[in-house]
């Protein structure tokens, strides 16, 4: 079958893979549709490389079951489904709690277990979740990134009303976090971003205000938007250490930080933002994976509705739809930024 292979910095391979096969009586055989880049992705070709030399990359997917263990009751053959990545070989303190994201046996697709970059996946059935026939494949392949978001949400306290700064709004994250922002009872969102293009992707995807993050005003900025207090909530899904560093400056006293992005550096903190921390009693929220108790969790569940309600626009997310093959051509583009990429969904098989 085919497959996308990474085995170094900037090394990924279009290559012949086996078709996996069931290993246990609980376990699911998927026909990949659709596969979408994450931005970890992106981040894990360009500066660290894989955690298993020539593993099969990628673990944001949607497709068709097409062979199910003789244990599997939950999904049949035939169904379409969206999958969750978190996959697990043993258990520990955090996994007995439900606390599944924190659990040091997460064995994730596309790291240290095959991914969805490929025609086929196998996976155990409790992390398949059927999707409707109104939610289209490479949407769906949005769920996985669309978890990541509300699981972060969810440790917040967020609440009707209440004002968001979304740092880094125009890629797949961002767009997702000022959609779910607005779901989750937010009046005012303000996005922030260094391109203009997605600063227009960010207002369609519902931002009151825009502000680009070259702009040397930005904090006073915000307070104007926001009656002078700034905002309650502060969204980083930028992940550069620039952003993760800044964003203490953004939230009102008493508000709170979402981390959502990873810097993959050092993020070295001016004074005058880390005692904002202090000086204005911050919450700080990092948020990590996308599954909570029971799993694979409400993220999940409300992500699909959402989603096959329309209530989550995916079109302004989905930039290129392209065949498996082109995958190594792709990374090369988004590292040096030779398109206006925003979400990339691959297609195996074409």
């Amino acid at each position: 079958m085919q497959s996308l292979k990474l085995y170094d910095i900037r090394d990924i391979r279009f290559e012949d893979a086996d078709v996996p096969k069931l290993k246990s009586e609980n376990d699911v055989i998927i026909k990949i549709h659709s596969c979408g880049i994450c931005g970890s992705d992106i981040s894990r070709y360009k500066l660290l490389g894989p955690y298993v030399k020539g593993m099969i990359w990628g673990h944001e997917f949607s497709g068709e079951v097409v062979d199910i263990g003789k244990n599997v009751n939950n999904v049949n053959i035939g169904d379409r489904v969206a999958g969750c990545p978190v996959v697990f070989d043993g258990t520990d303190y955090y996994y007995k709690k439900g606390e599944y994201n924190r659990s040091d046996f997460n064995r994730a697709i596309g790291a240290l277990r095959p991914g969805a970059f490929a025609e086929y996946i196998s996976l155990p059935s409790q992390n398949l979740l059927k999707i409707p026939d109104t939610l289209d494949y490479d949407s769906a392949a949005l769920v996985e990134p669309s978890t990541v978001v509300i699981h972060g949400l969810y440790r917040t306290n967020l609440d009707v009303g209440d004002s968001v700064v979304v740092v880094g709004a125009g890629g797949p994250i961002g767009l997702l976090a000022i959609q779910w922002s607005k779901i989750f009872g937010a009046k005012k969102i303000i996005a922030i971003d260094i391109s203009e293009q997605k600063l227009a992707l960010a207002k369609r995807a519902g931002a009151d205000f825009t502000i680009n993050g070259m702009d040397k005003d930005i904090e006073n900025k915000i307070q104007e938007y926001t009656n002078g207090l700034k905002a309650n909530l502060v969204v980083e899904a930028a992940g550069t250490p620039i952003t993760a560093a800044q964003v203490f400056m953004y939230a009102k006293k008493g508000g709170g930080i979402l981390f959502l992005g990873i810097p993959y550096g050092d993020v070295n903190v001016k004074r005058y933002s880390f005692e904002k921390i202090l000086r204005s009693e911050l919450t700080v929220w990092g948020s990590w994976s996308c599954v909570s108790a029971p799993f694979p969790g409400r993220e999940w569940i409300n992500s699909i509705d959402y989603f096959a309600n329309k209530m989550i626009n995916t079109d302004i997310i989905i930039t290129h739809r392209l065949p498996l093959k082109e995958g190594p051509n792709v990374f090369e583009d988004l590292i040096n930024n030779k398109d206006s990429y925003g979400k990339v969904i691959l297609h195996p098989g074409k």
